[in-house]
């Protein structure tokens, strides 16, 4: 009879890092870039418009081993019931024979990758010299953004936190999306001395920021084209689902424009409104993000040039997070062990 290992919320906690995040999501953009991950077509269903949704992501890592999905469903309202507003579950199979190897609850998975990407953006795409961070969204993603920018941007000085849609919820969060940031850090042995603010201007928060994150469920735009200054870079995790948009399209025109997925990006990213609105171009995007990691393509090509990333999401990420998972848990003797 074949085993499965069943790994819960607090083996995820014990086991993984952002750094470790990190990690896995490169693996994943590059496996994509070469050929070797494929990412298979999304479902999505949505119980109530902008309050509460499920999507379904799944693909294969040949060179990992392994094929599998993820399904995070989203309630707005949940805090209110003392419940996270998501869950993520996560299931892996052998992609020699088909057979189930693990169930993974995917809920701190899912921030840690999640956060990670917004980091991969800046890492190969942010100038050097970028010292000021803009954290647009205060829901469980910004500590994991936050950290993981902070871990391969170590020129970083400055923090701002903003809500865009309740600009009073920015100071509300502040310390403890600060002390979140801190503990991540900490298990990864790392510890970042930075100036944290919340940002009640958005308008001037942005115009002083070379790096901006964005992390909501806005289907309207929220960063505003006159407010992007030359040689920022803007990571966007929150365009997920056909519908949402974060950023004036007109942002994109004049940006060099990168992403997770074509096929996704232009049918649920931020991308879809500009390409939808013709203000945007399928053939102006300037490549997938594996592509700058594996050094085919160059990235940034200056100071001044604005650069997007947008991070769709895929299930490759969830797939080489879960992988990293899974080693950690095997050499550890972690999780539970059952017959399926």
């Amino acid at each position: 009879m074949n085993k499965i290992r069943i790994l819960s919320q607090q083996d995820v906690l014990e086991l993984m890092t952002v750094r470790d995040a990190l990690l896995a999501d490169e693996k994943a953009y590059c496996q994509k870039a070469a050929g070797t991950g494929s990412v298979w077509p999304m479902v999505f269903h949505e119980f109530e418009p902008g309050k509460a949704d499920l999507d379904i992501k799944s693909g294969d890592l040949k060179e990992s081993g392994v094929f599998g999905f993820k399904l995070v469903s989203w309630f707005g309202t949940n805090p209110q019931q003392g419940l996270p507003e998501l869950f993520g579950t996560s299931m892996l199979f052998d992609i020699q024979n088909g057979k189930p190897i693990a169930l993974i609850n995917a809920g701190a998975l899912t921030g840690m990758r999640t956060g990670a990407a917004a980091a991969v953006g800046a890492k190969y795409l942010a100038r050097a010299d970028a010292s000021s961070l803009l954290m647009v969204g205060t829901g469980m993603l910004a500590a994991y953004a936050i950290a993981a920018i902070l871990l391969v941007c170590p020129q970083i000085q400055s923090v701002n936190l903003a809500n865009p849609h309740h600009p009073e919820r920015g100071a509300e969060k502040l310390s403890q999306i600060k002390n979140q940031v801190d503990q991540l850090l900490a298990e990864c042995g790392e510890k970042r001395s930075v100036k944290f603010e919340s940002a009640d201007n958005l308008a001037e928060a942005a115009q002083k920021a070379r790096i901006i994150v964005t992390a909501t469920p806005s289907r309207t735009p929220i960063i505003q084209r006159e407010w992007v200054m030359p040689g920022t870079h803007i990571s966007c995790l929150g365009a997920d689902m056909a519908g949402k948009q974060e950023l004036d399209s007109k942002i994109l025109a004049d940006a060099s424009v990168f992403v997770d997925d074509i096929g996704q990006s232009i049918s649920v990213g931020e991308c879809e409104a500009a390409i939808k609105n013709n203000v945007l171009s399928k053939d102006q995007l300037s490549c997938e993000i594996g592509e700058v990691i594996n050094g085919t393509h160059a990235g940034r090509r200056n100071n001044t040039e604005i650069t997007v990333f947008d991070s769709s999401g895929v299930a490759l990420q969830d797939l080489a997070c879960c992988s990293r998972l899974l080693e950690k848990a095997f050499s550890l003797n972690k999780g539970v062990l059952v017959d399926f």
